[in-house]
């Protein structure tokens, strides 16, 4: 499958970034948070507090083997933890090219500080919470990548111009793949 899947911590901008993707690229986005929260009926904070976060793993895991079920190219962005179950790795990789948006600890907390959604940030220190999550994710999502961008100190259309440039390399065709049109506002990825 020829899926572009966005990987990386929460607050690296998956989201978002797969939203302008979706739109440059001209392919349907799917958030497999949002996908599980209208499966379930409620929130990922609902499900996380009523499921646990085992019972939340097992229905990531769920959701790629559905996505796995459709022919249509999409952008398909991930859940902060998705990666963390080895074997998701291989259903990312069936599903099309992994891209891990790498962000600092530091800037996470600046995007996230007031932030009162994310189940796992909800603690006395949440940055140093971050720091360790960050610190034992981090290298598993370099293992599950096909290609790594930075986020840090870029504003959204840096990055979707170096994810464009990537992709289109590594399809072998580099100026000129991907036709990019439109106005874009500069959105502020770590400054």
């Amino acid at each position: 499958m020829n899926n572009i899947i966005l990987i990386g911590f929460m607050g690296c901008g998956k989201s978002t970034v797969g939203f302008r993707l979706s739109y440059r690229l001209r392919r349907v986005l799917e958030d497999t948070d949002k996908l599980i929260e209208r499966k379930e009926g409620r929130s990922i904070s609902d499900i996380f507090a009523l499921k646990g976060e085992d019972a939340f793993r097992r229905m990531e895991t769920a959701c790629l083997r559905e996505l796995l079920l459709s022919q249509e190219e999409k952008i398909i962005a991930t859940g902060g933890g998705l990666p963390m179950r080895q074997e998701n790795h291989a259903l990312l990789k069936q599903l099309g090219t992994v891209i891990y948006l790498r962000i600092s600890a530091k800037n996470v907390w600046e995007r996230l500080k007031g932030d009162t959604s994310r189940p796992l940030l909800q603690c006395a220190e949440p940055l140093a919470k971050i720091e360790t999550l960050l610190d034992k994710r981090a290298p598993v999502y370099e293992a599950a990548a096909d290609m790594i961008v930075d986020v840090d100190g870029k504003d959204m259309e840096q990055v979707l111009s170096e994810l464009l440039d990537r992709i289109a390399e590594r399809e072998g065709e580099k100026g000129g793949f991907f036709k990019e049109s439109g106005r874009y506002e500069n959105e502020n990825f770590g400054n």
